[in-house]
This record gives C-alpha cells, structure tokens and sequence, in this order.
C-alpha cells in the first residue's frame, strides 16, 4: 500500500453533509490510483471498511483573474467519493458546527 495515493481530504459543506447524510466520504487522490489502490489505503490508513469507491476527473483548464486578466492554470485534480460500511466513520470528518456554542 503506497501511503501517498490519498493527498488530502475534501473539506467542504458538501462533502461534511455527505459524511453525515449519506457515510461518504471524499478525498483528493493521486490521478494514477485506481479505485482498488484508493480502497486499500483508505482501510488500512483509517482501520475503516469501505462498501465502494466512485471517482472524479477534473481536467486541466485556464480561467482569468484580477484587472489585468491574467491567464492561470488550475491544475488537473482526481477525487475519490468514498462510502463506509454500516458503523464505521472516520472521525476527521466528524464536525458540527454548533457544538461549541
């Protein structure tokens, strides 16, 4: 199991409701892993079992920014939407937003 096919997780409203909702959990990956690597390293990383993995490709595109327009390139991503078997969750994705309060 190569230790470097997760780079970091997906943080966002979205992926935090899915995690809740739905058990799914989505992680930026290497865009050589397949989905079989993808399933390895994620129960072995995080001692979870993992029912199936969907993945995305974002391709390589240019958009402009600030006054002058400039041209940059946002660079090619993949994400893996990953689904946990029924009483397993990973705890990094554990967060309410009212709990402080």
């Amino acid at each position: 199991m190569n230790p470097y096919i997760i780079r970091k997780p997906v943080i966002t409203e979205k992926s935090l409701l899915l995690a809740q909702t739905q058990n799914k959990y989505i992680f930026e990956v290497d865009k050589l892993a397949n989905k079989d690597q993808i399933k390895d390293a994620i129960q072995e990383f995080f001692s979870v079992e993992v029912k199936n993995v969907n993945t995305i490709r974002r391709n390589r595109t240019t958009k402009r920014t600030g006054k002058k327009r400039t041209v940059t390139v946002v660079p090619q991503v993949k994400k893996a939407i990953v689904q946990l078997k029924e009483g397993h969750k990973i705890e990094m994705f554990d967060f309410n937003p009212n709990e402080g309060k």
